[in-house]
């Protein structure tokens, strides 16, 4: 489920805000959750038990971090932190790279060690991070152990940040998930951001990612092609790759103000800046 789409635009996004709205306070970080796994589960069923094992993993080493940590025993949390950062590693490494470095091994050694051909969980990098940075922050003392582990479940699977960013330090949002108030200057504001990042996505990189696929559908079957062209197929592609994501993040800023809660900014314009660091601070900022 995309936030573009029908499904969620007419049914999945309004429910789930109205039920928000309605139910009591203390209801609400169950309430988002249970819409978070029904929202990633929509489009990656199987891949659901992999963003489940790391909320479980994740929440309870950081409560051994915590524990470790408060009783002055920092051998043993360096031990869980080592631990965790291994298995969220290692976790990300086996989806995004194994089948890269089967093709190498392949390449180096002339063999055929088939591929496993693993699909890429959607927002495994994202929900990846956003927990082991909370484990190493628990272990720094940045933040406090969340033993809640609704309000943990939550702030790791909640949807509106789920699939592209931003990436959520717990710190930053750790008042927030224990409580937030709803109003209606924050809702309004929030509906617009989502409704301006809704337009980016669909107005200007959709269309440019059509235009874009078309030209390249001629170059790469052969045909001939200007100068001209070329470079309007690379236009076309600096535009879909820009909209899309400022498009989406500025989805993801909205609805998290509509919910209550204060994202940080992911996008500034990084087309103006003046060197590659620039460009990689202002494209991800989170």
């Amino acid at each position: 489920m995309v936030f573009s789409s029908l499904i969620f635009l007419c049914i999945f996004m309004p429910v789930v805000f109205a039920a928000y709205y309605l139910c009591p306070v203390k209801a609400r970080n169950l309430l988002l959750l249970f819409a978070s796994l029904i929202f990633y589960a929509w489009g990656e069923p199987v891949y659901i038990l992999i963003m489940v094992f790391s909320t479980i993993f994740n929440y309870i080493t950081g409560i051994l971090v915590s524990m470790y940590r408060d009783s002055f025993r920092l051998e043993k949390a360096k031990i869980i932190l080592i631990i965790s950062i291994i298995g969220n590693i290692g976790i990300l490494f086996f989806f995004k790279y194994t089948d890269f470095f089967i093709q190498i091994i392949n390449l180096v050694s002339q063999k055929e060690i088939p591929l496993l051909s693993v699909a890429l969980p959607v927002g495994i990098s994202f929900y990846t991070f956003q927990t082991m940075s909370y484990v190493i922050d628990v272990y720094r003392g940045d933040t406090q152990v969340q033993k809640n582990i609704i309000n943990f479940a939550m702030y790791v699977c909640m949807f509106p940040q789920l699939i592209a960013g931003p990436v959520v330090r717990y710190g930053q949002i750790a008042e927030q998930i224990q409580s937030r108030k709803l109003s209606d200057k924050n809702t309004a504001l929030g509906l617009q951001r989502f409704i301006t990042g809704l337009g980016k996505k669909v107005i200007f990189a959709n269309q440019a990612g059509e235009l874009w696929n078309e030209i390249y559908n001629c170059i790469s079957q052969g045909q001939n092609t200007s100068l001209l062209l070329a470079w309007t197929g690379a236009a076309a592609y600096t535009f879909q790759i820009y909209f899309d994501f400022s498009g989406y993040s500025d989805m993801a800023i909205g609805m998290g103000q509509m919910l209550g809660f204060h994202f940080p900014e992911n996008f500034n314009y990084p087309y103006i800046s003046e060197s590659i660091t620039e460009f990689w601070r202002r494209w991800h900022i989170s």
